[in-house]
């Protein structure tokens, strides 16, 4: 039996939807499991996407706010994951925040008083590229913030989130979990893409060599944020897609909206891939 590498042009001329384009590989004995994969995963993208947009609507019409946090060690996926979020959502009530670094004048204010201006307006989602929680984990691991600075942020944390929580603001915190080997071949792929060079920086570069200091910082920040108004979920995302869709349906699971019983696809997550910390913990997330 021939096997075809792939398809040619000719072949795609009158291939119409994905069901004839897999019928067309059969049929020219192509290797497809991971064409299935892939057409399986924008499947189910486009399925949750569409409860998003649901939940979105819910969201503005009962003036809710809601955060949603996204931490995680470098090349975990933060800004990928949250792009699929916002993809088809209406930008006028949902919102990206992905602050630089504080200028001379932030350095001087209250730690969280950059931050405050960024939560959610009523009617409003928000997604946090990194977020305050720099201070727990990056900054004491580059040396960004004095010991002092660091120790005041863990004791004032908690109860800055327990305001928000009593005022009805709705915190999502997702800390997206990745292996040492595959941080280190997401930076190589960063170097080797010009269209994603610009993502590589020098803090990068410290990401494996301080991977013991990172850890140390990750599991001191669990263990003083974890709360039960304002938990961690972890994303294991080796694994860039299957952290998407999770993410996802851990989203939607917060939330009773009209429409959310005809979804087309499952809206619970699994737990073997997102699991709050302490559960995370018993199973050596990194």
């Amino acid at each position: 039996m021939i096997i075809k590498e792939k398809l040619t042009a000719e072949d795609f001329e009158d291939i119409k939807n994905n069901k004839e384009l897999l019928a067309k590989i059969k049929e020219n004995n192509i290797s497809y499991h991971k064409v299935i994969e892939a057409l399986s995963y924008y499947n189910e993208l486009r399925l949750l996407q569409i409860e998003l947009v649901k939940l979105q609507r819910h969201i503005s019409n009962e003036n809710m706010r809601v955060a949603v946090i996204f931490e995680g060690r470098d090349a975990a996926g933060k800004g990928g994951n949250i792009r699929r979020f916002m993809e088809h959502l209406n930008p006028r009530s949902s919102r990206l925040v992905a602050l630089n670094k504080p200028t001379e004048v932030e350095k001087g204010q209250w730690y969280f008083q950059r931050y405050i201006k960024e939560l959610p307006n009523p009617g409003e989602i928000v997604f946090f590229d990194r977020s305050w929680y720099n201070r727990a984990v990056v900054e004491p691991v580059m040396g960004f913030c004095t010991d002092k600075q660091y120790k005041d942020f863990l004791v004032q944390v908690p109860e800055f989130e327990h305001m928000m929580y009593e005022d009805g603001v709705v915190i999502i915190k997702f800390w997206l979990s990745i292996t040492k080997d595959e941080q280190l071949k997401r930076f190589e792929g960063r170097k080797e893409n010009q269209l994603k060079r610009w993502k590589f920086s020098p803090v990068d570069k410290q990401g494996q060599i301080l991977w013991d200091k990172y850890t140390h910082y990750k599991a001191e920040m669990f263990s003083k944020t974890h709360t039960t108004y304002s938990p961690w979920m972890i994303i294991k995302t080796n694994d860039k897609k299957v952290a998407r869709l999770e993410s996802m349906r851990h989203v939607l699971s917060h939330f009773y909206y009209e429409g959310k019983t005809e979804a087309g696809t499952i809206l619970t997550p699994d737990p073997n891939v997102a699991m709050r910390y302490f559960r995370s913990n018993i199973h050596q997330i990194d």
